[in-house]
């Protein structure tokens, strides 16, 4: 697990995250490393494509 300073605060330092029906997808801020570093912060943000029930697809 990372560093307490440096762990990803929006999936706690796991990496992935779920909606609210439990599907889990790889955290979109960190990108899935559980560590969010300068080179996260510096990527572009992608929007990301939903299904009609507000699914995301991967």
């Amino acid at each position: 697990m990372a560093e307490h300073e440096q762990r990803c605060k929006a999936c706690e330092g796991t990496g992935m995250l779920a909606d609210d029906e439990g599907w889990q997808y790889k955290c979109s801020v960190c990108h899935g490393d559980g560590v969010y570093s300068q080179s996260d912060a510096n990527r572009e943000a992608r929007v990301m494509s939903v299904d009609q029930n507000n699914r995301l697809l991967d």
